[in-house]
């Protein structure tokens, strides 16, 4: 580890709670293989007024992730909002430049970095999203604005949920924009896309793990899974779609690309993947992961 010193730069995610956090194994693992004088830790907190502001007064405070309950609440404490944060409403990034705060999201565009990576084109594809939950509209406004889809559609169980999503993205979607009920509709939906987004909590240690929202029989090889769910690594969801022969991606990619780019936007050099996954899956690799 880099000796901490005087020109140390602290970064943090805060939360509440925060102590399952993976995030300090990724960015510090990280740091170390970039040669970074930068450390990570993890602050839980309920007054975000106050947290902000300390961050704001602190030089060496160089960049923030922000996660629930807070990725609301931190936009009116910013001085500035990145364009794709204000269409989600809500960041998960802050960057602390000289006392100013920008405030940016990472989940969709770090969404679309593991599809490209992967090398599955989304533009031109159908995309169907499962659930209406926060990192579900980050990822859909991603793909909605940056991805050329030909269409989007969003099945959950409320209505009411997903219908103001919707609208949202109607706002600033070229594509198509429909929704429908996720048990009632799934079985049509599911024959008219090609992009399928696991992001209801379906399969998620520990309380519904060996469950999926799509019904066996289903799946089309011709088909991409993407899961949401990281823990466990290959939910049911991902499982069924592989013995389909559909190709997947998992939530593990998402979480990682997330942190690459906040990584990148606060020390401008380009985040070791690799060190980030390894040290993530080591993570994991803990009894209650």
């Amino acid at each position: 580890m880099t000796e901490i010193n005087v020109e140390t730069r602290l970064c943090a995610v805060i939360g509440n709670p925060v102590g399952h956090s993976l995030s300090p194994a990724m960015h510090n693992a990280a740091y170390r293989a970039a040669g970074i004088n930068a450390v990570y830790v993890a602050f839980q907190v309920t007054d975000v007024r106050a947290c902000l502001a300390g961050m704001r007064a602190l030089p060496g405070f160089r960049g923030m992730s922000v996660t629930i309950p807070h990725k609301v609440a931190v936009l009116e404490h910013l001085d500035e909002v990145d364009d794709l944060a204000v269409q989600v409403g809500c960041a998960n990034t802050i960057t602390n430049e000289d006392g100013r705060l920008r405030g940016s999201i990472t989940d969709g565009t770090g969404t679309l970095r593991a599809f490209a990576e992967a090398g599955i084109p989304l533009s031109g594809k159908r995309i169907l999203f499962l659930g209406g939950g926060g990192a579900v509209r980050a990822v859909a406004f991603a793909m909605a604005t940056q991805a050329q889809a030909a269409a989007i559609t969003i099945l959950g169980r409320n209505p009411g949920k997903i219908e103001p999503l919707a609208e949202d993205l109607r706002k600033h979607a070229s594509a198509p924009v429909a929704t429908g009920r996720l048990v009632e509709d799934i079985a049509g939906a599911m024959a008219d896309h090609d992009v399928i987004v696991q992001g209801t909590p379906m399969g998620m240690y520990p309380h519904n793990e060996g469950e999926s929202p799509v019904p066996q029989g289903l799946w089309e090889p011709r088909h991409v899974a993407f899961d949401m769910v990281y823990r466990p690594l290959k939910p049911r969801f991902l499982h069924e779609a592989e013995s389909a022969g559909c190709r997947t991606l998992p939530g593990l990619e998402m979480l990682v690309k997330q942190a690459e780019l906040q990584m990148e936007i606060w020390f401008g050099v380009p985040a070791p993947a690799g060190v980030m996954r390894t040290a993530l899956l080591g993570a994991l690799g803990s009894p209650t992961a």
